[in-house]
Formats: structure tokens, C-alpha cells, sequence
């Protein structure tokens, strides 16, 4: 069988039918351009969910890629292999980590995260100390821990019973959090950005006062940072930006530009309680991996792409605001960096996915956060001319539906 015989209506002969995913079926991407089995091309505005940091086909990452293959592709982790300690190496030096757990996705990293915290607190506490607060319209991932503690009921519905000990606060609302917390409590969940929740960033102070929280009742303080890390935010990991340090720090999406990679930060005191043998991934620091994620890493690290983040941020929110402005769109932009959520005003409310079809029709890719909030995650170095482009393709599919 060719990839010429492959069409969209085979997906539904042979997959489990968890995804709707578009009519086109994407077969080619250069940068931020894709191009379908038609030979259509797109202007790639959603960076496949903040995950193409660096765009399609990076050269840097093919050959890293390229290199690694050439040498040794798994071992698991009875051994260990070079890439990985690099890696760890690099991340332990540009952030607050000592120490650094692998796995293959953002949901596997905060399941780590999670056991961690509680393995933590139970040997150190006792087994009473075993909660969890995390905040509605929060998500973590879609193991049935992750499921559990993030904060979105649609997710959780027909896998029930779902783990205990876990207790959801309104984010943004510190008091909330003080209503909850205990000497039960091991550890506060938060993104610094909510992403699927609606692109929501997080006060500066309701982080700060997090840390203060979680000081006062011996709890840890974690940061899912799967999608707002890796120079998303215009610096390395977002808890940069607030000036909030975290116990435990969850990292995928962008770590591996596109090849599956995730990975826990911590410190060397807190991950001792992670022995040999609590824990484990066969796949955790495949060599492959680590040695794109290196590169990632290298690459957007630099100072002049995380001022480039927040530059090319200006233009979108500049062209967003014209394009809701002008069609009563959005009542508000909002996001940091280049994750951006284009808010619906109520002319438009539960109609992000018409938006996004239209704008797929267009030619432009976008995302949604929601049935209210149009979401963007292109990649971190996305061209100016393509950012023009792309924004004039979204205005075309706007004045459509609007007729």
C-alpha cells in the first residue's frame, strides 16, 4: 500500500475513534508551512498543540536526529547512555533542578510528578498527607491520575472511580486555595498557564502566594509547565517569568520539538525519595530522543530566540486585536508569549471550532481552548512574513463567516 491509497475516510476502518480529526491529512511541513496529500499549503499557527517550537523539519534537529541514529537507539534504562545525562545536564544548569526523571510525554511526567509528591510527604510526614490541590478547568494529562487532578469533570466522565485525596480551588483565586489547604496537603498542581482551560495566565501574586502556601504547610509546590515551557512564554520555563520557584517542574510539548520526550525537574533532596525500583519508563531517556531534545534546547535557550518570542507575541496580539476589533471577534487576547487565546465576545460565543475550520479552509492552522477561546502555539521562530500571511488568511476566514 502507497500513501497515495491513503485517505482520511480509512482512519475510521482502523483507529479507535477517541480523535475527529480534519478532512486533509497533512504530508509535508517546512517551518511553519504544511502541505496536504493535495499539494494545499497552510500557514501553521498551532505548532501541533505548542509542540513544533522550532517548525517543521528543522535542520538542526534532522541532524540530530540523523547522528544519533547512526550510533544507538534504546537501551532502557538498565543501562544509561550519553545523550540523557546531557540533557539532564543541560536542564539541571539552566533551571532551579538537581534532578531530573525521563519519560515520554507531559501526561507521563506529571504522573512522576505526582507520585513523587506523595511519596515524599508519606516518607516524611506519614501517610496522612496524601492530598492534592490542583484547580478547576486545569489539565494534566489523561492517565487516570493526570485525568483526576486536572480540573475538568468532561474528561473524568464513564472512568470512575477516580484516585482520591485530590481537591480542585479556583485559579486565580488565592483564597480558595487557603480554604483547602492543610497538614494534609502534600502538594499544589498549577500551569502557570492554563492552556486548554482557556489560555488563562496566572497572577503574579496568586503564584507567589501559592509558594508562600505551600511553605507554611510543608507542601510541595509543582508547575505543569508541558505547555507553557520551553521558551513559550519568551523565557526558558514560565516560573522564569514570575519569579515563583517550584519543588517539581513537569516539561514535554516543545522539549522534543516534535519527537515524543517529557521530563520531571526536582530537587536532589526531593527526588531521593524516587529510590531505584518506585519508579520507571522502558522508554524514559531513549537516546533518540534526548539527542533532539538537546538540540531544542540548545537552540531556543539562546537569548536573542527568547527576545524573538516575545517580539513576534507583539505582532500577533497586534493583528489579533485589529481582526477582533473589526469583526466584534474577541472581547480580549490573552496568553504570554506565543501561547495566545483569542477570547470569543458574545456575538461569537461557542463557535471556536466553526473559526478554526473556516481558517484550516483558509489555509492558516489554529487551535482551540474550548468552544470560546481561538488558540495559538506556532513555532517560537515563525518568520515575520509568515506571521502576515497567516493573520490575512485568518481575517479572510473571519469576513466568511461573518458573510
Amino acid at each position: 500500500m502507497t500513501n497515495n491509497t491513503i485517505t482520511r475516510e480509512m482512519f475510521d476502518d482502523v483507529m479507535v475513534p477517541n480523535y475527529a480529526p480534519a478532512s486533509m491529512i497533512p504530508v509535508k511541513g517546512r517551518g511553519s508551512r504544511v502541505w496536504d496529500q493535495e499539494g494545499n499549503e497552510y500557514v501553521d499557527f498551532a505548532g501541533g498543540i505548542a509542540v513544533t517550537a522550532l517548525g517543521h523539519a528543522h535542520p538542526g534537529l534532522v541532524g540530530a536526529l540523523k547522528d544519533q541514529a547512526t550510533k544507538i537507539w534504546h537501551l532502557s534504562n538498565v543501562m544509561t547512555n550519553e545523550p540523557a545525562i546531557h540533557l539532564a545536564q543541560t536542564l539541571c544548569h539552566l533551571t532551579f533542578a538537581e534532578r531530573v526523571f525521563f519519560a515520554n510525554s507531559g501526561g507521563e511526567a506529571n504522573e512522576a510528578a505526582f507520585k513523587l509528591a506523595r511519596r515524599h510527604a508519606w516518607q516524611h510526614h506519614g501517610e496522612d498527607k496524601h492530598e492534592i490541590i490542583a484547580f478547576r478547568n486545569s489539565f494534566h494529562g489523561r492517565t487516570l491520575f493526570t485525568v483526576s487532578v486536572g480540573g475538568q469533570p468532561k474528561y473524568l466522565e464513564g472512568f470512575e472511580p477516580a484516585p482520591g485525596g485530590i481537591r480542585h480551588a479556583e485559579f486565580n483565586n488565592l483564597d480558595s486555595v487557603k480554604e483547602l489547604i492543610s497538614s494534609k496537603t502534600c502538594a499544589v498542581v498549577v500551569e502557570p498557564v492554563q492552556g486548554e482551560g482557556g489560555v488563562l495566565p496566572g497572577d503574579p501574586e496568586f503564584l507567589k502566594g501559592l509558594r508562600e502556601l505551600c511553605d507554611e504547610h510543608d507542601a510541595l509546590l509543582v508547575f505543569d509547565e508541558v505547555q507553557s515551557g520551553v521558551g513559550r512564554t519568551g523565557h526558558l520555563y514560565a516560573y522564569q517569568h514570575y519569579g515563583v520557584t517550584p519543588d517539581i517542574l513537569t516539561t514535554a510539548k516543545a522539549l522534543g520539538g516534535g519527537f515524543p520526550i517529557g521530563a520531571m525537574l526536582t530537587t536532589a533532596g526531593i527526588a531521593q525519595s524516587l529510590s531505584v525500583g518506585t519508579h520507571g519508563s522502558t522508554y524514559g531517556g531513549n537516546p533518540l530522543a534526548c539527542a533532539v531534545a538537546q538540540r531544542v534546547i540548545d537552540v531556543v535557550s539562546q537569548p536573542e530566540v527568547l527576545k524573538g518570542v516575545r517580539e513576534r507575541s507583539k505582532t500577533f496580539r497586534d493583528g489579533l486585536k485589529w481582526i477582533g476589533d473589526k469583526y466584534d471577534l474577541f472581547d480580549e487576547v490573552r496568553g504570554e508569549g506565543l501561547l495566545l487565546g483569542g477570547v470569543l465576545s458574545e456575538t461569537w460565543k461557542g463557535r471556536a471550532k466553526e473559526v478554526l475550520k473556516a481558517a484550516a479552509e483558509e489555509g492558516v492552522m489554529v487551535l482551540v481552548a474550548g468552544p470560546n477561546v481561538v488558540r495559538l502555539a506556532p513555532s517560537l521562530i515563525i518568520p515575520e512574513s509568515d506571521i502576515e500571511e497567516g493573520l490575512e488568511r485568518f481575517e479572510k476566514a473571519v469576513k466568511r463567516l461573518v458573510g
